[in-house]
């Protein structure tokens, strides 16, 4: 008998066994991608069961393409038999692809063993229709489909071993091509066993009473498209999960990369940081100490950043430390250079072979810095101060070079600025001086060794105390007593300031109540701010309230700012004066004559006193009248402008008589007084108390 085919059912197998391949070729790739052993099961049995579905749904598909003159029918066990087969063979495939690497042994005697088993599945779902005369088959034509078979085998696990790991370019137009080829090859195995079947003629189908070939071709054909799409959907939205998934991922290795960066970079400049400079020169010492190497430490500080970080504003000294910066990177490689703190930079050099090298480039960081900066159209020249420390002869740790370059910085900066020195010796006692001073003064407060003086202001024309000036004083427990000109200093440097600012608040309050209890007569005194003090924004308020709460009028204090901090930032300055005279306090202009003030502002700032500096008083005892001049206008412009004129650093007699002759309200300095315990300037120019009390 000749059976016929009808080419829709032909069509609709080979779609069945491209999409049951394409199944395939997704499952092997994500079990490839597991890790957990017990997922990797379940993903294996799932493909196996869309795949060996797939293929079996394909055999009865093309079986019901075939029709014979003759009714038909399957046997069911032969059928579930043959399913049982492609389900088997199906695994097999999908797990030696996923076991890993596949040689040219394993991928032909795997691809032999899977096309041999869908050989038996076709072969034996061909005998389940129990035909009588049995089928007669041509060899060469069995033969011809077992070599089709083992082809198609070998090109299937060679196409899923190749595509497993997901990463090829165009993945999806390769999977469908791939997909066009199994399901192909797959098809064809089955059209090429079927040419090799023959019919005899008047044979009878011995299953026709059996499952009825559109039945059991609609339920095979739904149930294994089923499982497929299934299998798929699984498959998409374990792969929409696994995008998300990595998508999360990339976002926190890039927030934990970002964090990283911050931790060890500076955010302004995108320099190395402290902590990153740290690391690196612990490396490079190690390095340093195991080949018997030298290191140098660079320390570069920026001179007079701040006042133009207070004038032209903080936004401005941001891109300008941006672009030294940059000025600076240009002639160092790598990463050598890192920013430490607001203006200060650090340069590590290893492997130095000779000291002139670090002098070298040291000169060449001056030389780089010599050339206008253009910031915001602005063209700003900066001039550095550089300290450098070596290995081993400076020190052998981390702290101890970066410690000596900064005192050698500052010796720099002491000694004219724009230049380098070396760490020296005779500099070590200083440095140990300095850290001496800044922990002393973190507990200087608490230990009492911090106390108070006060210089008293005399009337000029009189010479009667007017007024006094509280000034700290400090008694180290080891060093003895220190200059306020370099604890100060120091405490300004340090962020310290602002709690010795509050505690010499506290402390006048405290005496001027207390010679209140006493019934001295009242007296105003005045008390220096620093700049970091208005540089806090509550400071206004706080002062205020420490007043308010001791119980004193405001106008028993006068509170003093040079001319240098005030013109830093005049519109600050002015709002802060503003303030305070709104809530009764006084204010003086400390310096008067050192800095560049504008008459407008001191008109604005509506100041109490003028405080000249003690450089014109000292010139009045010059032959010349030139300070005499510049003195009287002066006094003559403050007179105007409703403001009292105060003389300071007065030393002789000559200076006192020609203030009196200049009309000069009041004079200050050591001719007169010196500063002195509160005791004793209570005995001295307070004098006896109005009433002695109960």
């Amino acid at each position: 008998m000749i059976g016929t085919y009808n080419p829709v059912m032909v069509l609709l197998s080979l779609l069945v066994a491209m999409l049951a391949s394409y199944t395939a070729l997704d499952f092997s790739m994500r079990i490839n991608q597991i890790r957990a052993a017990s997922l990797r099961g379940w993903w294996l049995a799932g493909g196996a069961l869309a795949l060996g579905t797939g293929i079996w749904s394909m055999h009865f598909i093309g079986m019901l393409a075939f029709s014979l003159p003759t009714p038909m029918g399957y046997d069911l066990k032969l059928s579930l038999a043959s399913g049982a087969i492609a389900l088997l063979v199906s695994y097999v495939a999908l797990r030696m692809v996923a076991m890993g690497r596949l040689n040219r042994w394993r991928l032909a005697g795997g691809g032999s063993l899977l096309g041999l088993g869908i050989c038996a599945m076709h072969y034996v779902g061909m005998a389940s229709m129990r035909m009588q005369p049995g089928i007669a088959y041509d060899p060469l034509r069995v033969a011809l489909s077992i070599l089709v078979a083992i082809a198609a085998s070998i090109s299937a696990l060679w196409i899923a071993h190749t595509l497993k790991d997901g990463k090829h370019r165009h993945l999806l137009t390769k999977r469908l091509l791939a997909s066009l080829v199994m399901g192909s090859a797959i098809a064809g195995m089955h059209y090429v066993g079927m040419s090799a079947a023959s019919f005899p003629l008047g044979a009878i189908c011995g299953a026709a009473s059996g499952i009825s070939p559109t039945w059991l071709a609609t339920i095979v054909v739904m149930s294994s498209v089923a499982i497929i799409c299934v299998a798929l959907v699984v498959s998409v939205l374990d792969t929409l999960a696994a995008n998300r998934s990595e998508r999360l991922n990339v976002s926190i290795d890039s927030l934990n990369t970002r964090l990283v960066h911050l931790a060890t970079h500076d955010e302004l400049t995108g320099l190395p940081n402290r902590v990153s400079l740290a690391r690196r020169l612990e490396w490079a010492l190690e390095d340093a100490k195991r080949e018997n190497g030298a290191i140098a430490v660079i320390y570069l500080d920026l001179d007079g950043f701040k006042a133009i970080n207070d004038s032209l504003g903080h936004s401005f000294g941001d891109d300008l430390l941006k672009a030294v910066a940059a000025r600076l990177s240009e002639g160092l490689p790598g990463d050598r250079l890192a920013r430490v703190g607001g203006d200060e930079f650090i340069v590590v050099i290893e492997r130095l072979q000779s000291r002139d090298i670090a002098a070298e480039i040291a000169a060449s960081m001056i030389r780089s810095l010599q050339s206008n900066l253009t910031v915001r159209n602005t063209s700003i020249r900066v001039t550095p101060s550089i300290g450098i420390s070596l290995y081993p002869e400076d020190g052998s740790s981390v702290d101890d070079l970066i410690a000596h370059a900064d005192v050698a910085m500052y010796d720099a900066k002491d000694s004219g600025r724009n230049a380098y020195r070396f760490f020296r010796a005779d500099m070590k006692a200083r440095a140990m001086r300095t850290l001496q001073i800044q922990r002393g003064l973190q507990v200087a407060i608490d230990d009492g060794s911090l106390h108070l003086h006060f210089q008293p202001k005399h009337d000029s024309p009189s010479g009667e105390v007017v007024g006094a000036e509280a000034l700290a004083r400090w008694r180290h427990p080891e060093l003895g007593e220190v200059p306020p000109t370099e604890f100060i200093a120091i405490a300004e440097r340090t962020g310290l300031i602002g709690r010795i600012g509050e505690w010499v608040l506290r402390e006048t309050c405290r005496q001027l109540c207390e010679w209140e209890a006493q019934d001295y007569p009242p007296i105003r005194v005045a008390i220096n701010l620093s700049p970091r003090q208005l540089e806090e924004p509550d400071f206004v308020e706080r002062f205020s309230r420490i007043v308010e709460e001791a119980g004193l009028s405001p106008s028993r204090l006068m509170f003093e700012v040079t001319e240098t901090v005030a013109m830093q930032d005049a519109e600050q300055t002015m709002a802060i004066f503003h303030d305070f005279k709104s809530r009764g306090f006084e204010f003086a202009i400390d310096d008067f004559g050192t800095g560049y003030s504008s008459l407008a502002y001191l008109q604005k700032f509506k100041a109490r006193q003028l405080k000249i500096d003690r450089y014109f008083t000292h010139s009045l005892d010059s032959a010349g009248s030139e300070a005499k001049a510049i003195f009287a206008a002066i006094i003559a412009l403050a007179h105007t402008l409703g403001m009292e004129v105060v003389a300071e650093g007065v030393e002789t007699a000559s200076q006192a008589n020609e203030l009196k002759l200049l009309q000069c309200d009041q004079v200050q300095g050591f001719f007169l007084s010196e500063p002195m315990a509160p005791g004793e300037f209570a005995r001295l120019y307070l004098g006896t108390p109005v009433a002695t009390g109960g």
